[in-house]
């Protein structure tokens, strides 16, 4: 075991940003991904973890914080340095004698940018830069706070798409904190779903999946003729432009596709929709509290 949290409780003055009422455990090598909307609790449990605030409860663990590298949203950097010396000050080492970091500057495709100075980068080769430093130090726990927060969807992409093929074959422990749930589609093997600074599911991505929204998920377009087409069948929560089916198993899966096929409906399946699956986790939540 890496990490156990226990009865954790953050305040700010008389508001509850944090309560985790019972046991999560982080395993060494998982993909953690936390997910929820804002003042859900995600950054508050970043911060507890490294101890930059207060709280009641326990955190156990035998990491040192050497053994802890963190990306947090924010980053500055003094813009009149060139971004080469930036690297080099902060990891104290030299880019031609250092093998590794010439490898990660290059599987970033980041060589253009060294001469550059950071005022000079785009969003995307800052947030690259950042990821460069934090990857350098290879800890045993690494905590990625909204990576891509204020890229556009292809920049996104591309830079998750990276990570994943970093990590794909590393023993760290990631936890990626994030409001885009496409990100944590590709990078996560479990999530942590907060809402108001509570846990409303936590457990493997395939798992949650299955409790919450059946063995497969197919998702059409909300309209009046979507809507009178899937009457009959078991309709989940959803965005409310899409309809979102929930299949028991393979038989039923095959029978609504053959209807949308007839009729010439355009759906989209998953086995995974870590959006649906949060929205029905947050609604079964809420109505169990209601029914207590």
């Amino acid at each position: 075991m890496l990490l156990t949290i226990r009865n954790l409780t953050v305040d700010y003055g008389k508001q509850t940003a944090l309560m985790i009422d019972r046991p999560i455990s982080f395993e060494r090598g998982e993909r953690i991904g936390v997910i929820g909307s804002n003042g859900a609790g995600k950054s508050t449990l970043v911060k507890a973890l490294l101890g930059l605030v207060d709280y009641k409860g326990r955190i156990e663990t035998d990491l040192t914080p050497d053994e802890m590298a963190v990306h947090m949203q924010f980053n500055q950097y003094a813009v009149t340095m060139p971004v080469k010396v930036i690297l080099e000050t902060i990891l104290n080492t030299s880019i031609k004698e250092n093998k590794k970091l010439r490898e990660m500057i290059s599987f970033f495709e980041f060589e253009p940018c060294l001469k550059k100075k950071i005022n000079a980068l785009s969003g995307g080769q800052k947030q690259k830069l950042t990821v460069l430093m934090v990857m350098m130090q290879d800890a045993k726990l690494t905590v990625y706070d909204e990576v891509t927060s204020g890229l556009d969807f292809e920049t996104r992409q591309k830079l998750m798409e990276k990570l994943a093929e970093w990590y794909r074959k590393k023993e760290s422990t990631l936890l990626v904190v994030s409001h885009y749930y496409e990100e944590l589609e590709q990078l996560a093997d479990k999530i942590l779903l907060l809402d108001e600074g509570k846990v409303i599911a936590y457990g493997p991505k395939e798992e949650l999946f299955t409790t919450y929204c059946g063995s497969s998920v197919l998702i059409l377009e909300n309209n009046e003729k979507n809507r009178d087409l899937t009457r009959d069948f078991s309709v989940l929560h959803s965005p409310q432009h899409l309809i979102a089916l929930s299949c028991r198993n393979e038989e039923e899966e095959l029978k609504i596709i053959s209807l949308f096929i007839r009729h010439n409906v355009s759906f989209k399946r998953s086995s995974s929709d870590i959006e649906i699956m949060s929205i029905n986790a947050k609604e079964k939540y809420y109505e169990k509290k209601e029914a207590v």
